[in-house]
């Protein structure tokens, strides 16, 4: 069984970072590709970052040059550091893995559960 966690969600101050983490874990073949999506009551899901087993990245027009998505293959996690925080940034996150279980040999996404980034003063 795969699981991804998430960590690193809170609340902060607008202009202010904060960095995401999730770790993928489970009986893993291999990990394509891992990133981040975030919701906002109202709103549909809108991706955030992802990164490929590669290091080739792809960022949501909103969030570049404000946000830094970096992977580490050995320990199959990823991480997403935000810096220049807007209230516009409030959203629940999701960790999201397209990934190849030891039970097949074909990829499917995996979702973390979520977690929450609120920017406010």
């Amino acid at each position: 069984q795969v699981q991804l966690v998430e960590s690193g969600g809170g609340f902060v101050q607008p202009g202010g970072s904060l960095r995401l983490s999730c770790a993928a874990s489970g009986s893993i073949r291999s990990i394509n590709a891992m990133g981040w999506y975030r919701r906002t009551p109202g709103k549909q899901r809108e991706l955030v970052a992802v990164i490929r087993s590669d290091g080739i990245t792809n960022y949501g027009d909103s969030v570049k040059g404000r946000f830094t998505i970096s992977r580490d293959n050995a320990k199959n996690t990823v991480d997403l550091q935000k810096s220049s925080l807007e209230p516009e940034d409030t959203a629940v996150y999701y960790c999201r893995a397209v990934l190849v279980a030891r039970t097949s040999w074909a990829p499917s996404e995996y979702w973390g559960q979520g977690t929450q980034v609120t920017v406010s003063s």
